[in-house]
């Protein structure tokens, strides 16, 4: 078992520099600070907002985002997410949880299981882009008894990051809308789209760009639907985001219309890295280095004086292959000329970034064995996943609490 497991609750009132290495250290301070900033923009605008739990896979977190009930919807990657957020559901500040992914056969009996576990099981919502996605839940409608409830879906809407989702011109979109409206094991929610591609941004201009694009085409889906629904009305949600288009979010007014095709329109936005930024944030220029709230310590093993270097270890396993424009792997937050260039499984390797080794500081002067480091991440979405223990840290840096994730999927 890894060691944190065991004894983490015993760093609580140390120093960060006592924890042992490699460990995830999360400023609260800088937590707090950023997921207020996003809720008040949201509080503003008037509109709903759903986070992300893929980042910090923790109850604690959670709970802040959800600024304890305020907002009542989340999204989640994996099964043992949902499971995870399960206990928000019961303390009543949960309502609603979407699965992230189109939807897949061997998914369907745990989420079944999901919808009516508790004494409060939320709602839970499917993702789906391809008819063969309501094909399979038909499917499974026919062989489970009692039949499921409909689900209500999300139509995915790919609007440039070519991961998931119909594109909002593609003559299938249409299609798909009409299979959807015509069975009877689907509800049709509303439209969602991710715009993982606004992480190549470096202007603020450019991300409002491409979060013009995905409000115009969740809306472009919108005009799919019919326009009524049992006599009524029909509402629907187009949810939008990724963390740097959800800085930005106070424009999304600008690119709305006041309806379309009669239909009532709910505008909801999603992100789940803003809490805690990272080195890739910062490139996009939406984000200061003092935004970062997640750092990773490590130790120093060794010193290389001949080639100006120093091994520490925290490797691949630790910190992820992750790259931006700042160069390497991770970067020393008290010497940022320093980064880890190198890495193998357990072993990073420090040196100057972007410095000929034979100028400037000479790494004697600088590291020495057994000396602890913090480094700042690439991207803090996958150096998470990578670690057991989440150590939580005051603005003194000592540590206060200690939040362990969900882990797997």
């Amino acid at each position: 078992m890894d060691y944190s497991l065991q004894n983490h609750e015993s760093f609580i009132g140390r120093p960060a520099t006592d924890l042992p290495t490699p460990s995830l250290i999360l400023s609260k301070p800088t937590l707090e600070k950023n997921i207020k900033q996003l809720l008040q923009d949201v509080k503003d605008l008037g509109i709903s907002f759903r986070p992300h739990v893929k980042t910090l896979k923790s109850l604690d977190l959670t709970r802040l985002m959800l600024a304890n009930g305020t907002h009542r919807r989340i999204v989640a990657s994996t099964l043992s997410e949902l499971r995870g957020v399960l206990p928000l559901a019961e303390e009543g500040i949960l309502d609603e949880a979407l699965y992230g992914l189109p939807i897949y056969p061997s998914a369907l009996p745990h989420l079944q299981t999901l919808r009516s576990t508790g004494s409060r099981p939320p709602r839970i919502l499917l993702m789906i882009d391809s008819p063969q996605h309501i094909d399979i839940l038909e499917s499974y409608a026919a062989t489970t008894n009692p039949t499921p409830a409909p689900w209500p879906i999300f139509i995915k809407i790919d609007v440039g990051s070519h991961r998931a989702g119909v594109e909002p011109t593609s003559t299938d979109l249409p299609t798909l809308v009409r299979r959807v409206e015509e069975s009877n094991v689907v509800q049709l929610y509303g439209f969602y789209c991710h715009a993982g591609h606004s992480y190549a941004c470096r202007k603020e201009e450019e991300v409002k760009r491409v979060l013009g694009e995905e409000v115009r085409g969740v809306l472009e889906a919108v005009k799919f639907i019919s326009g009524s629904d049992k006599g009524g009305k029909r509402k629907v949600v187009v949810s939008v985001g990724s963390t740097p288009t959800a800085h930005v979010v106070r424009e999304v007014r600008g690119f709305l219309s006041d309806g379309v095709g009669g239909v009532e329109v709910e505008v909801e936005v999603h992100a789940g890295n803003y809490p805690t930024n990272d080195l890739q944030q910062v490139c996009t220029g939406l984000v200061t280095t003092n935004q970062q709230a997640l750092r990773i310590l490590a130790e120093v093993c060794s010193v290389y004086p001949s080639r100006n270097e120093a091994l520490i270890n925290a490797g691949t396993v630790a910190l992820s292959k992750e790259t931006s424009e700042v160069p390497g792997f991770g970067r020393v937050v008290d010497r940022p000329d320093w980064c880890v260039v190198r890495m193998a499984q357990e072993h990073g390797i420090l040196g100057r970034a972007g410095k000929e080794n034979g100028n400037g500081e000479k790494v004697e002067g600088v590291f020495r064995v057994g000396q602890k480091v913090l480094l700042h991440c690439q991207h803090a979405c996958i150096t998470a996943a990578q670690h057991f223990v989440y150590y939580v840290v005051d603005e003194e840096d000592v540590v206060r609490e200690t939040w362990v994730p969900w882990k797997g999927w």
